[in-house]
């Protein structure tokens, strides 16, 4: 995993208590073209997909860098995509080991940057991007552990 060092020690680029989390499951129109646009521009890695035997993808597992997300098509019932709604009330968090490499590359591979990558005071440099189905992603890369009174003193300066 990588690791950044600070003058006090190495902090590591993924926070152990984000290495699990909620898995999302993402709906999309063209779920077959979004893990193609996933791979090109999050590195994302296919581990599973189930084609849905009237067309379209039922379900797929992909990985972006350890985080594991769930995508199918939208069918009948109580999952809507983002571009059926007009936007999106979640935002996807990933943390990756290099924030600006993969908000050019996503960029590069049609991605809308939404925020440029830039540190932030809660101690990760982050990257705001909207993908080509609506969905909103915050890329994260891990630069120091930060107490809780460090944040407050930071956040209060801010």
């Amino acid at each position: 995993m990588t690791t950044h060092e600070t003058a006090q020690h190495a902090v590591r680029a993924v926070p152990e208590r984000y290495r699990t989390a909620v898995v999302a499951h993402v709906m999309v129109a063209d779920a077959a073209a979004a893990l193609s646009f996933y791979g090109r521009a999050f590195g994302a890695v296919e581990d599973f997909r189930l084609d849905h035997p009237g067309g379209g993808v039922l379900h797929a597992e992909i990985r972006i860098g350890g985080a594991v997300l769930m995508l199918g098509d939208t069918s009948e019932g109580p999952f809507t995509a983002p571009s059926e709604l007009g936007g999106t009330s979640v935002a996807l968090h990933v943390f990756v080991p290099d924030v600006d490499a993969l908000a050019r590359t996503a960029v590069a591979e049609g991605a809308e940057l939404v925020q440029p990558p830039a540190d932030q005071f809660h101690g990760d440099r982050t990257a705001i991007l909207r993908d080509p189905f609506g969905h909103l992603w915050v890329f994260l890369t891990h630069l120091e552990d930060v107490s809780r009174e460090e944040l407050e003193e930071r956040l209060a300066g801010a």
